[in-house]
C-alpha cells in the first residue's frame, strides 16, 4: 500500500455476494451491516445497459455487447477468487471513503494477504481507474500496462477497454 498514515484498516468482513468486476457486497463482521464496496483504483466493463456503458462504448468505440461479454469475463474471474463467505479485511484510504455513489471505496485484502483490486488488473480483467484518485494508482496503471502489453485477460480480445 501507499502512505500508511492514509491507510484505515477496518475490522474483517465476509463477502455475501460478488457484484461485479469491480465491486461486491460485505458484511462487517462486528456489526453485521451490509455494505457495496467499489474497489478502489481500477475499472470492468458494465454487466448491463447503462449510461457508463454508453459512455464506454462511445469513449472506446467498442459495441456495447462486446464490452457486456467482457464484463461476464471480468466478473466470473473475480468471482474464481473471491466467494460469498470468504473472509476478507477492507482497506480504505481516509481522505477517499465513499463514491459519488454512496459506495464504500476500499482495496479488499484476501486471506493470504494479496489484495483484489491488484489482481483484476494484473490478470487484466479491469484496468487502471483515474477518475476514482488512491494511493496505488500508479501501480495500477504499470499492471494495466503490462497486462495490455502482454494481451491478458481482456486485453485477449481489445487493446482498451
Amino acid at each position: 500500500m501507499g502512505a500508511k498514515d492514509q491507510i484505515l484498516r477496518k475490522i474483517s468482513s465476509e463477502v455475501v455476494k460478488v457484484v461485479d468486476g469491480d465491486g461486491l457486497i460485505v458484511r462487517n463482521n462486528l456489526t453485521k451491516v451490509e455494505e457495496e464496496i467499489r474497489l478502489y483504483g481500477i475499472d470492468a466493463p458494465e454487466l448491463t445497459p447503462c449510461r457508463k456503458l454508453k459512455q464506454d462504448e462511445s469513449e472506446t468505440q467498442i459495441a456495447g455487447a462486446l464490452l457486456m461479454k467482457m464484463a461476464y469475463e471480468s466478473y466470473d474471474f473475480m468471482r474464481s477468487i473471491i466467494k460469498p463467505g470468504d473472509q476478507v479485511y477492507i482497506l480504505q484510504e481516509t481522505n477517499n471513503l465513499m463514491d459519488k455513489y454512496g459506495r464504500t471505496l476500499a482495496y479488499i485484502e484476501l486471506q493470504d494477504g494479496k489484495i483484489l483490486n491488484e489482481l483484476m488488473v494484473e490478470a487484466g480483467y479491469a484496468k487502471a481507474y483515474n477518475k476514482i484518485i488512491c494511493s496505488e494508482l500508479p501501480k495500477y496503471q504499470q499492471l494495466s500496462l503490462n497486462a495490455k502489453t502482454n494481451k491478458k485477460g481482456l486485453y485477449l480480445y481489445v487493446d482498451q477497454f
